[in-house]
């Protein structure tokens, strides 16, 4: 997979109206020598429900160690606004989002935690990581408080 020409960054780009139409960019890692975390943290991710049409609200926290390629964030922030408009699970959101940046990517180590809040009067909280994380790379606690009326 190779990075598309041009980017998404320094132009003007409308949202997308799905995940699936939504393009991700990927840029080199000029450290792909070191193993590093980097988080995005998006405290206002919305997506709907598939069932009754009403919005889901979450708190996503990505974080991964970089192989060759870093996620363009302003191409990630479209992609997750993507999802304002689609209806899927938190389960299916939350997992797919972090597929396709572990294809995008192919990151030394990937982890994704949605903390949705409450649907039905339960909060539905999805975790879903792949690789290892390596011995030397520092990976703080996700930061999210467990449901207290967050």
């Amino acid at each position: 997979m190779t990075t598309p020409n041009p980017l998404q960054l320094g132009q003007p780009t409308p949202f997308p109206t799905s995940p699936e139409e939504a393009r991700l960019d990927r840029v080199p890692n000029p450290h792909a020598d070191t193993d590093y975390v980097a988080r995005f943290t998006a405290p206002e991710f919305t997506s709907i429900c598939p069932v009754t049409g009403q919005p889901d609200f979450a708190i996503l926290v990505i974080d991964y160690v970089p192989g060759a390629w870093l996620v363009e964030s302003k191409s990630l922030k479209l992609y997750l606004g993507s999802f304002r408009n689609h209806g899927a699970f938190h389960e299916d959101c939350t997992v797919a989002i972090g597929k396709r940046l572990r294809d995008l990517l192919e990151p030394r180590y990937l982890r994704i935690g949605g903390f949705w809040y409450p649907r039905g009067g339960i909060p539905i909280d999805v975790f879903w990581q792949t690789g290892d994380l390596p011995k030397n790379a520092w990976l703080p606690e996700p930061g999210v408080p467990p449901y207290r009326g967050r």
